[in-house]
């Protein structure tokens, strides 16, 4: 939970954190219970908007339409953590609002309005008249509920409220959701499919919603005397809930048949590692098979004893569920054993927790704290089998959050006061301490974790911003000061000039010409107004008095001082420092110098040299060249620097013109910058190594599998 109180509003000028931006307790339980709750209902959003596109797919009346409902689930599937990280960052944001609108400190987000204009899209007004729809049934059919809760937002704020400006009204979740589906590039009816189910999944609940929230704020005394509204209607997660329920087999037929028929299948294959769990003695009966409500409960004692994280004894599951098994038996006098199908799930368990713990993507500093959630996720497990075949499964999705998010953490010093080990260090802990047998507590931990991660990543985005600005700035003042060492090598190389004059110019004007070039550009009349006026004082100095244009001279100065002095005063040079430059050049130009203080410029004048792609001596096909064009803008790696330290790093730029390779921490500051060449090099020595970011369940289950039937094979 957040009990600090403390929240980012994101306003937009992207004011930083507040002192005064902290919720009332009641106001910060009322938005961690409806961010559990619209957390569980995007997920089954994103549960069923597969099957939905591909009914859609099926009945396509042409492949173009086909197309586009088969690239639009592809396109949910890559996309649906960060729709689902975005929506709970703005739901998070809004109440950030609220406490800092309470205070007087920010202005509240303007009400929100889905009225056409004229001009408006086609598009956009089917999409505005789906959304008008929506919120009218909404506020028809949960209006009183609605008004109550804003009427009590506003007592606790000491502000008023309407009910368009309330976190948790419809207009301003359908804003959430219309903002966090603005990176998915499908067109309007996929759009307008969504927001059917948006409405299905998500606002057909608000009636809960809003009763929940009542109930928190009632309970501390806020406006009691407003009639409550009871929450039960048909429709809703509870009438699906039914349904399901309804649609189930009999008592006596195996619950979650997919779930079981996906494990049936994992069945087959983990039978070559059977035999593993068993009590330590002679049996003097048949064994008799423990049930799995008891089995729970055996697991549950032993989640008292996981050893703390840094505990030098090894925790094996599987060695001190044998010794509680064996002191059963020897107090019952029986033979108790595990049946075979959860000692199936108890193996599988220990070997995806294997796999974890040697996956380079997980910091060790992490690995022993993931690796406490064995027996949690194992009682999960034998009770609900479609753990294993549910990707958007609350303890599943929990497990690969939490990697996710250790991925990114480099090792500091004192990491155990880090923000993020304290924070997953502490769903472990409610997990050990609060988990018996109701997974609801996972849905909770879950719903609160991505938000502290989402208030995390919108600070990191912000700063991944700023350096990408920075390193774009950075990319375009080298060019120009390439652009003007290229002006001033073509009119300086090679010739015999005064030595004073090369050097005002090197020195001196070379920073007017970068100055013009970054402000006005190089096609700028500033531009070619510069380059003339250091043309003209080249010209200036190489006259003989006795020349026509010698004679003329004096008649000319003036405008070429004048423009020297402006260009000079433009790059804020102090006039001071610059005043024997004037008294030389006039000297110059009543006598012109003799041979000692001519200077014939050889040298390339150099004002900076960007970084080569150094890409030299590696041929165009070298597999660890490769490897670097492969890599991909969010790609994380780490590098090795020696052998203690080793930086976690994310490819947020290639900056042209040079292919410079710019990587972020996880705080979104830039750690590091390496060139094509540096980064084959890194590969070929084993310093650098690309990490998989795939969710860590999935990638453990395939490992796993792939383990399995290569062990089958063999026998």
């Amino acid at each position: 939970m957040h009990n600090d109180g403390k929240v980012v509003p994101i306003s937009t000028a992207h004011a930083m954190p507040s002192p005064l931006a902290r919720l009332p307790i009641v106001l910060q339980q009322v938005r961690d219970k409806a961010a559990q709750q619209l957390q569980q209902g995007l997920q089954e959003l994103f549960d069923n908007a597969d099957d939905t596109l591909f009914e859609m797919a099926d009945k396509a009346g042409n492949n173009l339409d086909h197309h586009i409902f088969f690239e639009a689930m592809r396109d949910l599937r890559l996309k649906r953590k960060n729709f689902e990280r975005v929506f709970m960052q703005r739901l998070f944001d809004a109440f950030a609002e609220l406490g800092l609108a309470g205070r007087g400190v920010l202005q509240r987000v303007p009400a929100l309005s889905y009225d056409t204009t004229p001009g408006t899209s086609k598009d956009e007004q089917e999409k505005a008249v789906a959304l008008d729809a929506m919120l009218g049934r909404v506020h028809h059919r949960d209006g009183l509920a609605l008004s109550q809760l804003t009427a009590r937002l506003s007592a606790v704020l000491g502000n008023r409220l309407d009910d368009r400006e309330n976190p948790l009204g419809p207009a301003q979740l359908c804003e959430f959701f219309l903002q966090a589906g603005r990176s998915l590039g499908v067109e309007i009816r996929v759009k307008l499919i969504m927001l059917k189910l948006f409405e299905k999944y998500v606002l057909s609940d608000a009636d809960q919603l809003y009763c929940e929230a009542n109930q928190l704020l009632v309970a501390t005394g806020v406006l009691p005397e407003l009639k409550a509204v009871p929450s039960r209607r048909p429709g809703g997660r509870a009438a699906r809930d039914h349904q399901r329920e309804a649609a189930m087999p009999a008592a006596d037929q195996p619950v979650d048949e997919n779930g079981q028929q996906a494990f049936a299948a994992l069945q087959t294959l983990l039978a070559a590692v059977r035999g593993s769990v068993a009590p330590t003695l002679e049996a003097s009966a048949a064994p008799q098979p423990i049930a799995t409500r008891d089995l729970v409960r055996l697991l549950s004692h032993l989640q008292q004893y996981v050893p703390e994280p840094d505990a030098e004894d090894d925790f094996d599951l599987r060695n001190q569920l044998e010794q509680l098994l064996t002191r059963v038996s020897v107090k019952s006098g029986k033979s108790r054993v595990v049946e075979a199908v959860d000692e199936d799930v108890i193996n599988l368990i220990a070997l995806l927790f294997e796999f974890i713990l040697n996956d380079r993507a997980v910091p060790d500093a992490f690995k022993a704290l993931i690796a406490r959630l064995q027996i949690p996720l194992l009682k999960v497990a034998v009770q609900d089998k479609s753990f294993f075949s549910r990707a958007g499964h609350p303890a599943r999705r929990l497990l690969n959050e939490l990697a996710a998010a250790a991925m990114a953490w480099s090792p500091v010093d004192d990491y155990a006061r880090d923000s993020l080990y304290m924070r997953i260090e502490q769903v472990v802990q409610r997990l050990l301490n609060e988990y018996v047998e109701d997974p609801l507590i996972f849905s909770q931990l879950l719903a609160e974790f991505c938000g502290f991660i989402a208030q995390e990543q919108r600070r990191s985005e912000l700063l991944e911003q700023h350096t990408l600005d920075t390193e774009a700035g950075r990319v375009l003042t080298e060019a120009a000061r390439q652009r003007v060492a290229d002006a001033l090598n073509r009119r300086l190389l090679g010739k015999v000039l005064p030595h004073a004059v090369v050097q005002f110019l090197q020195q001196a004007w070379s920073q007017v010409l970068l100055l013009t070039c970054l402000k006005h550009g190089e096609q700028s009349v500033q531009w070619q107004a510069a380059l003339r006026t250091m043309d003209e004082l080249i010209w200036s100095v190489g006259l003989q008095a006795d020349t026509e244009a010698g004679r003329h001279l004096l008649e000319q100065l003036p405008r070429l001082l004048k423009a020297l002095r402006d260009g000079l005063a433009s790059a804020a040079f102090d006039p001071f420092s610059s005043r024997d430059f004037f008294v030389r050049l006039q000297a110059l130009h009543v006598r012109p110098p003799d041979g000692e203080g001519l200077l014939e410029v050889r040298e390339p004048f150099v004002f900076s040299v960007l970084p080569p792609d150094s890409a030299e001596g590696l041929a165009d096909d070298d597999p660890d060249l490769l490897k670097v064009r492969q890599l991909r803008l969010g790609s994380w790696v780490v590098f090795q620097q020696d052998q203690a330290d080793a930086l976690r790093c994310k490819l947020l730029a290639i900056m042209a013109p040079a292919n410079t390779y710019i990587f972020v921490g996880r705080t979104g500051l830039k750690v590091l910058e390496k060139n094509a060449g540096q980064l084959a090099r890194a590969f070929k020595r084993g310093a650098l190594h690309t990490l998989d970011d795939g969710p860590l369940f999935e990638r453990a289950l395939t490992a796993v599998i792939s383990q399995l039937r290569q062990l089958n094979r063999g026998k």
